[in-house]
């Protein structure tokens, strides 16, 4: 049985609270919902058929374009032939091996109904993924010693995008 329910809005971050009622039990749900919110894109131009290209730098800057001190990166690729992830960014080799990896796992002469011929790309995006999540503290991406961004491209080359949002967790 539904008892009370309010939504209001506190120094820019909007509560929503029920209070419920079951049997001889209350319930109370509360959920919280961002403070400052930011978003957009970043464009990529793509110069290989697969590669690895570091957004770190990129995302970094846009972070601190924000002002944001804690919070939570999100990030959205929007294409089927191209992924996400976070791996090593001192070593070149890495990208390079990583792709090598995916082009042994991924046969390239499967006999592929998909008309345009680049059912190969969407199954190296299904391995990698579509989107990130990344905690920020102090201002900064809370990545390892070693770690970047990478959008990866398996049907390049093209002009792509990444969408982002910045969420700044409540003071």
């Amino acid at each position: 049985m539904f008892v009370f329910s309010k939504l209001s809005r506190h120094n820019n971050v909007f509560w929503f609270c029920s209070i419920l009622r079951n049997s001889s039990d209350f319930f109370v749900i509360l959920l919280l919902s961002g403070g400052n919110m930011v978003s957009g894109k970043i464009k990529i131009s793509t110069k290989s058929k697969m590669e690895l290209v570091s957004i770190t730098s990129e995302l970094s800057n846009i972070l601190k374009s924000q002002s944001i001190s804690s919070g939570t990166l999100y990030l959205f690729n929007p294409h089927t032939t191209a992924g996400l992830t976070i791996n090593e960014g001192a070593d070149p080799d890495v990208c390079r091996d990583i792709i090598s990896g995916l082009r042994s796992i991924v046969p390239q002469d499967l006999n592929y109904q998909h008309v345009e011929g680049n059912s190969p790309s969407h199954l190296m995006a299904l391995l990698t993924g579509s989107s990130l999540t990344i905690q920020v503290e102090n201002g900064r991406l809370q990545l390892g010693t070693w770690q970047k961004i990478f959008f990866c491209e398996y049907d390049g080359p093209r002009s792509r995008s990444v969408n982002w949002k910045i969420t700044a967790d409540p003071i």
